[in-house]
């Protein structure tokens, strides 16, 4: 049972950060924010842990090389994570922390919960053990819109037939991602596009959030009894239970989280009942800012994934 305790009100400013997921990447991303002090750091470290030149990630690798899953963790979270801290070096501080699959780690990492050398080390053997999962167990994911959970759920009911088909991503505004093996996913697909719905098949290398990860539980689990965990200096919100997150429910947490689907509406519905007023992501593509305007689209949003963007936002908090 994963620890969580309620989310009390934010502080005045209502500031959120978001952390990107993989989905996100795309080669360059992030390239000239690399001379900022904060990010540089971030990515040396990543460089020192994996024993790798991680920055060469963002700035050379081709599409394919970025989409792998040990790829794409890694430079997505080491963008976000130096975005954040840059951001929070400006006197631009989180009231509360929202990840986004991947991104829950990284979000644990700016709130002080994981330290960074631990979190690159973490997030590699993450990938590496999803990857495993993905190459036993093949999947893929699709996001479908226009559709609300209890048509979800009775999508994976009606074209399971047997093989995995679940929710795994509740992104809000009517977008849910679902995933499974190909054959369960493609009836998915047929039996939305029936009732005149779109779907959208999404660039990931295997069924992520769903029994399809399950081999990778246990391992993980093992890795987490070494890894240490404290309490965070702001709520960081898990994905699994849309609920601020506790040192000793973390462990549990993340290992739910490879099996079970992203709350995200949830979460942000939540936060901003606790009066969040600005949700800025940090990291690469948007994804997240524009899933805020799905399910709120008064809600303040902004993505910082570029040295204009990051200029911008700082200039723009500090007349504000």
């Amino acid at each position: 049972m994963v620890d969580a305790t309620p989310l009390e009100a934010l502080g005045p400013a209502g500031l959120v950060f978001m952390a990107s997921g993989q989905g996100s990447q795309k080669p360059g991303m992030g390239a000239d924010l690399l001379d900022i002090p904060e990010v540089a750091h971030t990515f040396a470290c990543a460089s020192e842990v994996l024993g790798r030149d991680v920055a060469a990630l963002v700035r050379e690798a081709d599409a394919e090389e970025l989409n792998d899953t040990r790829n794409a963790q890694i430079a997505i979270s080491a963008l976000s994570i130096g975005t954040g801290w840059a951001l929070m070096a400006r006197d631009i501080v989180p009231d509360a922390l929202l990840g986004f699959s991947l991104g829950q780690i990284s979000a644990m990492v700016l709130g002080g919960m994981l330290a960074e050398e631990d979190a690159f080390a973490l997030i590699a053997e993450r990938a590496r053990l999803m990857g495993e999962a993905a190459d036993a167990n093949p999947g893929v994911m699709s996001a479908f819109l226009k559709i609300t959970p209890e048509q979800a759920e009775e999508l994976a009911a009606t074209c399971a037939q047997g093989e995995v088909l679940v929710p795994a991503n509740m992104n809000g505004g009517g977008q849910i991602v679902m995933a499974g093996t190909p054959a369960a996913v493609s009836r998915a697909e047929e039996a939305w596009a029936a009732q005149k719905g779109r779907s959208s098949r999404l660039a990931t290398s295997g069924a992520f959030h769903s029994p399809l990860m399950a081999s990778a539980a246990e391992p993980f689990g093992a890795y987490l009894e070494g890894v240490e965990f404290r309490e965070s200096a702001v709520p960081v919100i898990g994905n699994v239970h849309a609920a601020p997150l506790t040192a000793p429910g973390a462990r549990d947490e993340l290992v739910a989280h490879l099996t079970s689907p992203v709350q995200f509406e949830t979460s942000v519905q939540k936060l901003q009942a606790a009066g969040a007023r600005q949700f800025t992501e940090v990291g690469f593509g948007g994804v997240l800012a524009n899933l805020i305007k799905r399910i709120d689209r008064s809600a303040p949003r902004a993505c910082v994934q570029d040295r204009p963007s990051f200029e911008a936002f700082v200039e723009e908090w500090k007349e504000n």
